[in-house]
């Protein structure tokens, strides 16, 4: 019995720890249009305090770089790479063994879409993101997005 408890508390701990990454940071996301049939969709990250989130390059290997996924849609195509749109810090750090890439404050991604006619629907994926500050890192994050665009 006392092996079923530890192995519950156990499980509680890591699905806590690894919630604790969205916490640090709060994602927006929303869509501009650009012109009838192109849109802009923006992912808007605003990070808590003094964690720090990393670029989708975060220049060495160790930390999570942030990596969007985007669900297929026979409706639409992304037009190039998720661009970020913010003040990118490189820091050299030992721990990583080189400069890191990452982000403080906020930082907004932005995806182009191509619609394939005059519709409305919709862009959904995921994105995975790791934040540390001076002492600690926290384990990674996954949140899942939808956004409207056309109509």
């Amino acid at each position: 019995m006392k092996f079923f408890y530890t192995l519950f508390l156990l499980a509680g701990f890591i699905n806590a720890s690894f919630a604790q990454s969205e916490k640090q940071v709060k994602w927006s996301f929303t869509s501009k249009k650009i012109t009838d049939k192109v849109y802009e969709v923006h992912m808007k990250a605003e990070i808590n305090g003094n964690f720090h989130l990393y670029a989708q390059n975060a220049g060495v290997e160790g930390p999570v770089p942030t990596l969007f996924k985007f669900v297929s849609n026979p409706l639409s195509s992304l037009d190039g790479k998720v661009k970020e749109v913010g003040k990118l810090v490189k820091k050299k750090e030992e721990v990583w063994g080189g400069t890191v890439n990452f982000y403080q404050g906020s930082v907004e991604f932005v995806q182009l879409v191509k619609l394939k006619g005059n519709i409305k629907t919709t862009v959904a994926g995921s994105v995975e993101f790791m934040v540390c500050d001076d002492s600690k890192c926290l384990p990674p994050s996954e949140v899942q997005f939808k956004v409207n665009v056309g109509g």
